[in-house]
């Protein structure tokens, strides 16, 4: 029953909590390599839309479709292109968003221990100035940050429970964002022309419960992500500014209801929302409150 109550505070609780969701620019969403059992599935298709809340009135509609192909029991990749649609008082704005090529490795386990490392890439379809009737548009309404993004991480699987550390530092920055706050007539974005972004670090730990059919599981889990140093714009006195208070840690409690159709379907249901946030998110990133459903097909 403790775990039961616990599973439906992290679940439905965080509905209530109001500040920033996800906060990072994709790692904490991309670990899949390994969700199914890789004795009968080489191929996994899965179609997801995600609706989320924003800074100010900034809502999001959020479609992805990703595939996972299973080489062996230890490596797995996944190709994962994303899509949002952005509106508020600005307008309304469409557009595809980036492309994830991820590889993840699966160690020998060991006493009941078992060990996972992901490396890939994060690719921008744009450079993060889409505009609505030629004028700029802060972050929150791009659908990407317009970076070249490495992202590293791993993970360590102990009975019911979940580790992972990862990392995701942009190393190529094609943003030619060209928004300024004190042009745009309201104070609710910062300015973010020509903006460059700082790396962040994750840290994620994952409680696993399944029912005796194995049908229906529960993950509840809490995410902490660091975001290493102050994001910065340039004024226009074409000077490299840092936004004060765009480092520090964000805390995340997130929860999702898995559900299998079939032995080849799964449906799955993801709510999440924040507890801790960082001062200033110039990113576009805040989210007050994400609800995911997702497909999977596998075969």
């Amino acid at each position: 029953m403790k775990k039961l109550m616990l599973v439906a505070f992290l679940f439905f609780g965080s509905k209530a909590l109001f500040a920033q969701g996800c906060s990072d620019a994709g790692i904490c969403s991309i670990d899949k390599g390994f969700d199914t059992e890789t004795d009968s599935v080489r191929h996994v298709i899965e179609t997801a839309v995600v609706y989320s809340l924003g800074e100010a009135d900034v809502k999001y509609v959020s479609p992805y479709v990703a595939y996972t192909k299973h080489f062996s029991s230890k490596f797995s990749f996944t190709a994962r292109v994303t899509y949002s649609t952005a509106t508020g008082s600005f307008g309304t704005r469409s557009q595809f968003g980036d492309a994830f090529l991820i590889g993840n490795y699966r160690f020998k386990p060991t006493k009941q221990k078992q060990w996972s490392a992901l490396l890939g890439f994060k690719f921008p379809f744009t450079a993060s100035n889409l505009k609505i009737n030629g004028y700029s548009l802060p972050l929150d309404y791009q659908s990407s940050l317009g970076t070249i993004d490495v992202l590293a991480g791993t993970t360590l699987k102990t009975g019911s429970f979940d580790w992972q550390l990862a990392v995701q530092v942009p190393v190529v920055n094609l943003n030619r964002n060209s928004y300024f706050s004190e042009y745009s007539g309201t104070t609710d974005f910062p300015s973010t022309n020509l903006f460059e972004r700082k790396p962040d670090a994750l840290f994620r730990a994952t409680y696993t419960w399944q029912t005796p059919s194995r049908k229906l599981s529960f993950r509840p889990n809490v995410l902490f992500i660091y975001h290493l140093g102050e994001d910065t714009y340039e004024n226009i006195f074409s000077e490299r500014v840092p936004i004060a208070g765009s480092d520090g840690l964000t805390v995340n409690l997130n929860g999702a209801a898995s559900y299998r159709l079939t032995r080849k379907q799964q449906l799955e249901v993801s709510v999440a929302a924040p507890v801790v946030v960082r001062d200033v998110r110039p990113d576009g990133l805040t989210r007050s409150f994400v609800l995911g459903v997702s497909y999977q097909y596998s075969f």
